[in-house]
């Protein structure tokens, strides 16, 4: 049974608010003057992806997405504005197509009656090599 890779999902640009800001750091008079970072917001359950996506999106402990479910993702680490875009873009859709396809269902298995028997071996062993540091009694 194969699954089939989906198509990676892509986001409009209609549903993400850009703002350019000012980048935090070292720069010299360059950081000070020019808006090069740019602040992605991205409102998850307002958004055109799936239901079964958005939940899964919303599910992620991370610290990017507020209460209200807004991914807020800011990108500072180029020194022109289109290139910040760019990354800000490329990290969103980086992080909605890693929850684009659902996990696979775990179905437990039984160990082996070799594997079980190893265990309880190795068990054993350990056991008598403990038992052999106790004192000699007499």
């Amino acid at each position: 049974m194969s699954v089939a890779a989906a198509a990676p999902l892509m986001v409009e640009e209609s549903e993400v608010e850009i703002t350019a800001i000012r980048a935090q750091g070292a720069g010299g008079q360059n950081v000070n003057k020019v808006s090069s970072a740019i602040h992605l917001r991205f409102d998850i359950p307002a958004s055109s992806l799936p239901d079964d996506v958005k939940q899964r999106l919303l599910a992620l402990r991370d610290h990017r997405i507020t209460q209200d479910g807004v991914l807020v993702l800011k990108a500072q680490g180029h020194r022109t504005q289109d290139m910040n875009r760019l990354d800000a873009y490329a990290r969103l859709h980086e992080l909605v197509n890693s929850v684009a396809t659902p996990p696979r269902v775990r179905r437990p298995t039984r160990p082996t009656r070799a594997s079980v028997q190893r265990r309880l071996e190795g068990k054993a062993q350990r056991a008598r090599t403990k038992d052999q540091r106790s004192r000699v009694t007499e």
